[in-house]
């Protein structure tokens, strides 16, 4: 995984229990996907792609990070969802000269989703004494690019996938896209906050990544075990049109549901799926 001076790591949180009561008929409980975290490094220095969740995924990606000796300098979160940034400030902790960035549109997500009533009804109801106390926020990114090693490193504006102002990060020297949450990677999409216009402007984000021609993806969502392969771009605009065509074919949630699952037997987490049909069905 490497180009030049830079390389590229994964980490990858497993995928945990909520307490959300909402369970799919087939599955004993509600999960929450496994998430990615993605290090860029160059001789002396390294950005963090998205510092994960909960306290002790925080703990787990601090435990890899030192392992790899990772000089972090910088982090990057790529969307306002908690899941993806709430570890920010330990790692800022364990690495207090660096800097976080986002861009201004997603520092504005990162702290209506860290404010007191969506703390409160979503993410620590859904996951008791496993958030951080303290929340810290990236810093509005000035400019269009950040670098590692001297090499740029690109965010790209995505608009709505499974939220809005989503964006991916995108490093040509190494061909690689870090996709956020516009790819996922054998994983169930998260297509609860996504009406029939916000999966038509998520087919749109799939076409602005595919014309980047990356040789590889990380996804934000993805299995433990697959690779990177840009064919994720397919397979995830394949899963959203055949969600298009079930939710034109069914008539209720658990119908909804099924279909999908005929058609992405293997892909993980099949509560996010229900979420979706729950959304999409009522």
């Amino acid at each position: 995984m490497t180009s030049n001076a830079l390389t590229y790591a994964v980490h990858i949180a497993d995928g945990m229990p909520t307490t959300n009561a909402d369970v799919p008929p087939d599955q004993r409980e509600r999960s929450w996907s496994p998430t990615s975290s993605i290090l860029i490094s160059s001789e002396g220095e390294a950005l963090l792609v998205d510092p994960l969740f909960t306290i002790a995924q925080s703990e787990g990606l601090l435990h890899w990070l030192n392992e790899r000796e990772a000089p972090v300098t910088s982090v990057y979160v790529t969307h306002g969802h908690g899941d993806h940034w709430f570890g920010l400030g330990a790692v800022l902790q364990q690495y207090p000269g660096a800097r976080a960035f986002a861009l201004p549109e997603v520092v504005e997500d990162m702290a209506y989703q860290s404010s007191p009533e969506v703390l409160k009804v979503v993410w620590r109801a859904w996951f008791p004494e496993q958030i951080p106390e303290q929340l810290v926020l990236a810093e509005p990114l000035e400019g269009e690019v950040l670098t590692v090693g001297g090499a740029e490193v690109r965010p790209v504006r995505l608009g709505h996938t499974d939220s809005d102002n989503t964006t991916c990060l995108h490093v040509p020297d190494l061909g690689l896209i870090v996709a956020g949450d516009v790819i996922y990677n054998n994983v169930h999409l998260m297509l609860a906050a996504s009406d029939a216009d916000g999966r038509a402007e998520w087919l749109r984000a799939l076409d602005t990544v595919e014309a980047l021609a990356p040789t590889a993806i990380v996804a934000g969502h993805k299995d433990p075990a697959a690779d990177d392969d840009p064919r994720h771009i397919e397979e995830t605009r394949r899963y959203i049109l055949d969600f298009n065509s079930g939710v034109r074919r069914t008539g209720s949630t658990l119908e909804l549901y099924e279909y999908m699952l005929e058609r992405h037997p293997s892909r993980i987490n099949p509560g996010a799926l229900w979420g979706s049909c729950r959304a999409a069905k009522g």
